[in-house]
């Protein structure tokens, strides 16, 4: 098997007791920003001082914690030493393929991103031998920068806009690219091993806040096509085969125009970006933030300067996204939507629309009526949240890189 192919990876907190006990110690220092001690561990995880203390000493040795000074105390007596997460080890690099953009980034265990590099050129007019070979060099330019930067490639994750089958390694289908059955994990650099996950879920995983959080979200990710991301109390769910979220192929109607899946009335035909420019009356192939042709740019300049057709498509839009999502979020109950990808952007002109439709078509409580929310991060989101996955595996079994 190739290094850089996926594979099912054994889970050493599952069977052993020092590596959950590491977890949930790293697991706190993460979340605590820098404020907390040993005792502060012991108190909130409930071990002893001596067996909390000797789990960061562990952790300190092995490059992922470090000690920052004395933390602030209410009371008289010898001030503790704060904790914080180490910007020095190990990181993590996420690839993130789309139709007219290849981006790339590094991100250190403290989540901060430490190198980011975009190629906007339009990969329907190339080769899926060409569009390999330019995530392979752009994999080894962040490579090389994280080495420079003395940080440690700990793994890496590949965003693309489609269905991934993650344990055979292989996008099953991306329609947009024209994709079906590819691995495209072969190419990252030979000593990284590689994940493989659809855009909106890596995407839903660069919300910081809501992650540490342990919140329940549905994360709509719109660029080309639609997709979204579930996470499910601060972790994402991917369903039996790894294909949840694939919502810009609901079917909104039966006899609606033909989608590039195959079927008819998808979402995606009434709520993309297509549909939009379409509605709208823009004569352009639809592109991405990142890309070569930014038309939602267009779109939200539009709609600034009060074109009626624009604001018309964007209203309609709106509506048909809000009343999709008001029956998935009937269906799994969760507390949070978070508009990103080009929702982001245009957030003041569909936020509205979706707050309505889901306002009106949630059959829970008023008070327990879920949140819309704009997005943390613009289009770079995929390429931030899949390099933070691996750092995500890193904090949730730190003994896999003690034991490297």
């Amino acid at each position: 098997m190739h290094a850089g192919t996926v594979r099912r990876r054994h889970d050493t907190t599952a069977v052993n007791p020092r590596a959950t006990h590491l977890s949930l110690a790293l697991r706190h220092v993460a979340e605590a920003s820098g404020q907390i001690s040993r005792a502060d561990i012991a108190a909130r995880t409930g071990l002893n001082r001596s067996t909390a203390s000797s789990l960061i000493d562990e952790l300190i040795t092995g490059g992922l914690v470090k000690e920052t000074g004395a933390t602030p105390r209410a009371r008289a007596g010898r001030p503790a030493t704060a904790l914080a997460l180490r910007d020095d080890g190990p990181a993590g690099l996420g690839v993130d393929v789309n139709v007219d953009y290849t981006a790339v980034c590094v991100v250190d265990l403290t989540g901060a991103v430490r190198y980011k590099h975009v190629v906007a050129e339009d990969q329907r007019g190339h080769t899926m031998t060409e569009i390999l070979d330019r995530i392979n060099t752009l994999s080894k330019a962040a490579h090389a920068a994280a080495r420079a930067d003395e940080l440690t490639l700990c793994g890496s994750a590949i965003a693309v806009p489609g269905i991934v089958d993650r344990d055979r390694a292989t996008v099953t289908l991306a329609p947009n690219l024209g994709w079906r059955d590819l691995d495209v994990t072969e190419v990252l650099p030979a000593d990284v091993h590689g994940l493989l996950d659809n855009e909106a879920n890596f995407a839903a995983l660069s919300e910081p806040g809501l992650l540490h959080a342990r919140a329940s979200y549905l994360y709509v990710s719109g660029q080309i096509g639609v997709g979204a991301g579930i996470v499910l109390d601060g972790r994402l769910y991917r369903g039996t085969h790894g294909w949840s979220g694939e919502i810009g192929h609901l079917t909104v109607d039966r006899d609606g125009p033909p989608c590039p899946c195959g079927r008819r009335g998808c979402l995606e035909r009434y709520a993309g970006q297509e549909a939009i420019l379409r509605a709208a009356g823009v004569s352009s192939d639809p592109g991405t933030a990142l890309g070569v042709r930014p038309t939602i740019t267009l779109i939200a300049d539009r709609a600034r300067g009060g074109d009626p057709a624009t604001l018309a498509a964007l209203t309609r839009a709106g509506q048909v996204l809000g009343a999709t999502l008001a029956g998935c979020l009937n269906l799994l109950d969760l507390g949070h939507v978070v508009l990103g990808g080009i929702y982001r952007d245009l957030a003041p002109w569909i936020a509205p629309e979706v707050e309505r439709e889901v306002a009106t078509q949630f059959l829970g409580a008023p008070w327990a009526r879920p949140t819309v929310e704009v997005a943390t991060y613009g289009p770079e989101a995929p390429a931030i949240g899949a390099a933070r996955s691996v750092i995500h595996d890193v904090i949730g079994d730190p003994l896999r890189w003690l034991n490297r």
